[in-house]
């Protein structure tokens, strides 16, 4: 650990443009955690090629990390796992595990298990994709047991630098509360770069949770570095907002840690 990290030190990947993810993780990640930041880099045209490439290099961009003490490497990008065959995927991060001595976190595969853990397979859908990577995620997703009831797209933000980062956290709330949870039992709000804690802060109080990767990713990431079992217990104060709430300040000033 450093002085800084007394209860973990991670890393923390995310794509080269994301102006989201580590906003969040700083709200998100708990008092005596420290992420370390790398960027996942690329000079492709387009979202396809450049997650292809993320994909192709992920073991070169996690040595950038080198000897650094970390217990995980937290991967922001859902994005990559729309990409790869789920089993070659984790023969991959399996053996990257092997060779760097801690576990690589899928932001996707936390979401997985944060939808075990609660037991909800008919799930809503909140995306902020174009096509054809919209299609992509709903397969992956279906192929892991999901019932997709309901799916809401986001419209880009075409004009803006990103068509998803570029969008607002008004986004997410307006498909929120367009998507309804009437038949669901969990509501997945897709995107680590979509801005999205005002929408969980505002689905606190509801009945069916209402996750983002970002969110999940913290969690597993939290119950990692610290031995915890990632069930459904450890989970509700995320959802709840107990673990990370009063550090959210909406209006983007410092956070309340000071």
């Amino acid at each position: 650990m450093t002085n800084y990290a007394p209860d973990g030190l991670f890393g923390l990947l995310t794509p080269q443009a994301n102006t989201t993810v580590e906003a969040e993780v700083r709200v998100l990640c708990p008092p005596g955690m420290l992420p370390l930041v790398a960027r996942l880099i690329s000079e492709r045209a387009t979202m396809d090629e450049r997650l292809d490439e993320y994909v192709a290099t992920l073991e070169t961009t996690i040595a950038r990390f080198s000897n650094a003490p970390l217990g995980a490497v937290a991967l922001a990008c859902t994005g990559m796992s729309y990409l790869v065959d789920p089993a070659e995927d984790r023969r991959r991060l399996d053996r990257i595990a092997a060779q760097r001595g801690y576990p690589v976190l899928t932001a996707a595969a936390a979401v997985g298990a944060a939808l075990t853990a609660l037991g909800a397979r008919r799930v809503g859908i909140v995306s902020p994709y174009g096509d054809p990577l919209h299609g992509k995620a709903l397969r992956y997703w279906e192929a892991t047991g999901l019932d997709i009831v309901r799916t809401e797209r986001l419209a880009g933000a075409e004009r803006a630098f990103h068509p998803i980062y570029g969008l607002g956290g008004d986004s997410a709330q307006a498909a929120l509360a367009a998507i309804g949870t009437d038949g669901l039992e969990a509501v997945v709000i897709l995107g680590t770069g979509l801005p999205g804690l005002a929408a969980l802060k505002g689905a606190r109080a509801g009945a069916v949770p209402v996750l983002t990767p970002n969110l999940a990713l913290m969690w597993l990431t939290d119950c990692t570095l610290r031995g915890r079992s990632a069930d459904e217990a450890s989970l509700r104060a995320w959802l709840d907002g107990t673990a990370w709430a009063d550090r959210y300040n909406p209006a983007g000033a410092a956070d309340a840690r000071g």
